[in-house]
């Protein structure tokens, strides 16, 4: 089964790729990896989610808001592969940051949203490392960001 039929059978739907609102660029190929900047939780309106786990919003919520994450990291590599993410060999890591209450501590609840995600479309291939970072403050006050690197074939 393609990527894009994973995409389909598991009624998702990639968002546009934005641009940069800094002074980096949303994606980065160094030799056969490819590097996809950040991607704060965004939902389906294009609204920030903005928040704190732990007090505004809870795991599963933060789950949701990492699962938006890892379809904006998909739309970027697609973006970047000119539509053929048939390119994509595997997933090697995800880098995922919850901005959460001092007491919070289902970081990993939470990013397991943005894993679950990419397993999903990309089934075994999706397979990654990973970590699951507290912090209090994230940028625009969005409750989840998560970065990945790919490698291509």
């Amino acid at each position: 089964m393609s990527i894009e039929d994973n995409i389909k059978k598991n009624n998702l739907q990639l968002p546009t790729a934005a641009d940069p609102v800094g002074s980096y660029v949303a994606s980065k190929r160094v030799g056969n990896l490819l590097y996809i900047s950040g991607q704060i939780s965004i939902d389906k309106d294009g609204k920030l989610i903005k928040g704190k786990l732990g007090k505004d919003y809870t795991t599963d919520q933060g789950y949701n808001a990492a699962v938006r994450c890892a379809l904006s990291i998909v739309a970027q590599a697609k973006k970047y592969l000119n539509n053929d993410l048939e390119k994509i060999k595997t997933c090697i890591k995800l880098t995922g940051f919850v901005n959460s209450t001092d007491d919070f501590i289902d970081q990993p609840k939470v990013i397991n949203g943005a894993s679950d995600t990419i397993v999903k479309i990309f089934e075994n291939a999706g397979m990654h490392t990973r970590a699951a970072v507290s912090t209090n403050s994230l940028p625009l006050g969005v409750a989840v960001e998560v970065d990945a690197i790919f490698e291509l074939n």
